[in-house]
C-alpha cells in the first residue's frame, strides 16, 4: 500500500510530465519523459537521482499558491527519506532515520564518553592531561591493537551494510542486473558524481541558498568530497608508513601523509562548514522540514571530525593531547557508525541512481 508521500509523488509527477516546462533542468525530467505512467519503483529512483537543485520549483507555474499546489523538490526529499528506511540493512535500522539528528548526536557524544572513561580507567586522569612526545605517543594513551579492532569491525560492517543497502535499492527500484555490471554505466556516473554535474545547471548553478542562480553550493560540495576522500588517502598512506615502511605515528609535520591529511582537513572544514552557513540562509519551502535534522547531524559531525583532526595535529606535543584524541577518535567512530543510518547513505544511493540514469539515457538515445 503507497504511503501518502507516495501518492503525493504520483500526483506532483504527473502534473509535471504533462506540462514539461522543466524539460531538461536536472537528471529526473528527462528520464521522466521517456515513461508515460510511473510505478512506485521507478519514483524511489526518481527520488534517488534528485540533487534538489529547486531549480524546478522556482520555475513552476503551478507552485504555491497555486491550487495545484506542486512542490516537487519537498516530495522528492521526503520520498527519498522514506527509501532510506526501506533499504536499509539490517531492517531494524530503518527506525535510526527518524529523529536522525538526536540519534547521531547520542551515538557521537556515547562513544567520546567511552573512549576518555576508558583512558582514565586504564591509564589513570592524567592520561588525558599529560603532554606525551616521542614515537607511538598516540599508542601510550589509546593502545593500537585497540584502535585497529573497533575501527576495522565499524568500518567494514558499515561497508557491508551499505553493499546490502544497495541490493536491496536495486531489487525495490526493479533495476535490472545489465544496469549495474556494465562498466560504461559506472564511467559516465563517475563522472557526474566527481563534477557534481547537476548541481551547475547551465553553467549558472542551482538555486539556493534562495531563488538566485549561484555555483557556491555546487563550490562547498566540492570542498567537502574531494577533502573526505583525500583524509581517505591519508589514512591509506599512514597505514602503509606504519606497516610497510615501519614508521611509526605520529608523523612529521612535512611528511606525505600529514601533509595531505592537513590539506584535506582544511578543505573538509571549509566545505562543511559552508555548507551549514548555507542551511541558515536557504529557503525552507522546497525542503522537507522533518529532514533538518538528519542534513544538520551529518554535516556537522564531518566538521567536527576535521576541526578535531587539525587541533589535534597542532596540539599534538601539548598536554591537550590525550583528550583531543580521545575527542577527534570519538567523532570518527561516530561517523563510521552512522555511515549506513544517517545522512552519508544518500551519496552511495545517489550514485547508483546515476548508474542507472546512464543506462537509460544510453538505451534511449
Amino acid at each position: 500500500m503507497s504511503s501518502e508521500v507516495m501518492k503525493e509523488a504520483h500526483r506532483c509527477t504527473t502534473i509535471c510530465n504533462a506540462c514539461r516546462y522543466c524539460e531538461g533542468f536536472c537528471a529526473v525530467f528527462p528520464v521522466m519523459e521517456m515513461r508515460r505512467k510511473f510505478t512506485d519503483p521507478e519514483l524511489k529512483y526518481f527520488a534517488n537521482l534528485c540533487h534538489n537543485c529547486r531549480g524546478c520549483y522556482y520555475a513552476c507555474q503551478y507552485a504555491p499558491p497555486h491550487e495545484f499546489d506542486l512542490n516537487y523538490p519537498e516530495v522528492m526529499a521526503k520520498l527519498r527519506k522514506e527509501t532510506y528506511q526501506e533499504f536499509a540493512w539490517p531492517g531494524c535500522f530503518s527506525k535510526l532515520f527518524k529523529n536522525n539528528g538526536l540519534y547521531i548526536f547520542a551515538m557521537t557524544s556515547i562513544a567520546i564518553i567511552l573512549f576518555i572513561a576508558g583512558t582514565m580507567l586504564f591509564n589513570g586522569p592524567q592520561a588525558l592531561f599529560t603532554a606525551v612526545p616521542g614515537p607511538k605517543s598516540f599508542y601510550k594513551v589509546i593502545p593500537y591493537w585497540l584502535m585497529c579492532v573497533i575501527f576495522m569491525a565499524a568500518f567494514f560492517f558499515g561497508i557491508y551494510a551499505l553493499y546490502r543497502g544497495v541490493k536491496n535499492m536495486w531489487r525495490i527500484t526493479e533495476s535490472k542486473p545489465e544496469e549495474l555490471w556494465k562498466l560504461s554505466n559506472h564511467i559516465q556516473a563517475m563522472k557526474d558524481a566527481f563534477t557534481l554535474r547537476y548541481l551547475e545547471g547551465n553553467g549558472d548553478g542551482c538555486n539556493y541558498p534562495d531563488d538566485k542562480f549561484s555555483l557556491i553550493r555546487r563550490k562547498f560540495h566540492h570542498f567537502t568530497f574531494y577533502g573526505f576522500l583525500g583524509c581517505m588517502v591519508a589514512t591509506g598512506i599512514a597505514f602503509l608508513y606504519e606497516h610497510g615502511f615501519g614508521i611509526p605515528s605520529p608523523f612529521s609535520i612535512f611528511s606525505l601523509p600529514t601533509f595531505i591529511g592537513t590539506v584535506s582537513g582544511l578543505a573538509l572544514c571549509y566545505g562543511t562548514g559552508g555548507l551549514l552557513w548555507l542551511k541558515t540562509r536557504m529557503d525552507h519551502r522546497p525542503y522537507d522540514a522533518q529532514s533538518v535534522g538528519m542534513d544538520m547531524s551529518f554535516t556537522t559531525l564531518l566538521f567536527l571530525v576535521s576541526l578535531s583532526g587539525l587541533l589535534l595535529l597542532l596540539l599534538r606535543g601539548t598536554s591537550a593531547m590525550g583528550l583531543l584524541l580521545c575527542v577527534h577518535l570519538g567523532l570518527v567512530l561516530g561517523f563510521f557508525l552512522s555511515m549506513t543510518t544517517g545522512k552519508f547513505v544518500h551519496i552511495v544511493y545517489r550514485y547508483f541512481a546515476l548508474v542507472r540514469n546512464a543506462y537509460e539515457h544510453r538505451e534511449w538515445d
